[in-house]
């Protein structure tokens, strides 16, 4: 989808940082961001990463003012949209071990994981450009999803469900291996077969199993 040179000049100032935690917004102002940033979730998921401003700012039904007021730069906004991303994936996972068993638990994260890769791939690739790939986001992003992800084979092993030399990090890259294979439109099928796959290699072997 094209964008105005206007739109380009824009989008190519630096990204802000979140806002100060002695200056937190009125509640008036926190409740129109969090409206921006989840109607930016929506239109980037329909229409991908140049979708465009005065789009997600109707979706929200604020003015176009009130985003740049949030977020002066695309970039502001890309960031703010991939860290409440990040940590929506990641505290997702004490809530289903709280709703289901673990092994339940990690099927459904690692199925969440899949298509959380699905639709920040563009995010990301614009974001590394413009922030550069060492940014300090990346590297807080990776620690909480690995924490995440530890935390719930470290139950499903505890449980018996799992063998007991699961690994988290060997888990993440074979995850990161589905997410690369299954990199097309309508892959979702094969994405679920494949994550099906992971989890019954993971229970050969297990105590539960035996």
């Amino acid at each position: 989808m094209g964008r105005s040179a206007a739109s380009d000049a824009t989008d190519t100032v630096r990204a802000v940082p979140e806002p100060a935690a002695d200056r937190p917004l009125r509640k008036d102002a926190q409740r129109n961001r969090e409206i921006l940033l989840a109607a930016a979730v929506e239109a980037y998921a329909e229409r991908g990463v140049d979708a465009s401003l005065e789009d997600i700012a109707r979706r929200a039904g604020v003015g176009i003012g009130t985003l740049y007021r949030h977020f002066p730069t695309r970039d502001a906004l890309n960031e703010a949209v991939y860290r409440r991303e990040v940590e929506t994936l990641c505290d997702g996972a004490d809530r289903l071990l709280a709703e289901h068993p673990p092994v339940d638990a990690l099927a459904l994260w690692m199925g969440s994981f899949a298509t959380y890769v699905a639709r920040k791939r563009g995010m990301a690739v614009a974001l590394k450009s413009a922030l550069g790939p060492d940014n300090e986001l990346f590297a807080h992003s990776y620690r909480r999803i690995h924490e995440a992800l530890n935390t719930l084979v470290s139950a499903a092993v505890a449980s018996g469900g799992i063998r007991a030399d699961a690994d988290s990090e060997d888990l993440l890259r074979a995850m990161s291996g589905i997410c690369m294979a299954t990199d097309t439109a309508g892959s979702g099928d094969r994405t679920s077969r494949l994550v099906a796959l992971l989890i019954d290699g993971l229970r050969y072997g297990a105590p539960a199993s035996s």
